[in-house]
């Protein structure tokens, strides 16, 4: 089954249109990987502070693939100075060792923090999938 990895960021108040931005302007870059079965960014509602960026992969060696690709590395170039990501090598989610999530292209980071939480995917549903009961 898939796996999934989401890359929970710690987001300054008012620096979320900063990310979204940042992850508008990157889209295209992972879509044609391969193994790759989707990406969503979470914006926080409820009281929830962290930003959630999700993806979906078709096995772990397609995200690692990810990771260690030219288009990973250019999308998570030039942070300096952070801590580097929970999980090691990885970015959102997991990030290259020492980079911090949200930054791009040399621009400093927007997120303060992340926590990387990984998940097989062992049961999934979607419209249609249930038994119809009329």
């Amino acid at each position: 089954m898939s796996v999934v990895k989401i890359n929970a960021i710690e987001v300054p108040e008012g620096a979320g249109p900063m990310l979204e931005q940042r992850f508008a302007q990157r889209l295209g870059e992972v879509e044609n990987m391969a193994g790759f079965e989707g990406f969503e960014l979470l914006r926080p509602t409820g009281g929830e502070k962290r930003y959630f960026v999700y993806t979906r992969w078709a096995t772990e060696e397609d995200f690692r693939a990810w990771v260690e690709s030219s288009a990973f590395k250019r999308g998570h170039a030039g942070d300096s100075g952070a801590e580097g990501h929970p999980g090691g090598p990885g970015g959102h989610p997991g990030g290259d060792a020492g980079r911090h999530p949200g930054g791009s292209g040399g621009r400093p980071p927007v997120g303060t923090g992340a926590d990387l939480l990984e998940f097989e995917v062992v049961m999934s549903a979607g419209p249609g999938d249930g038994t119809d009961q009329d």
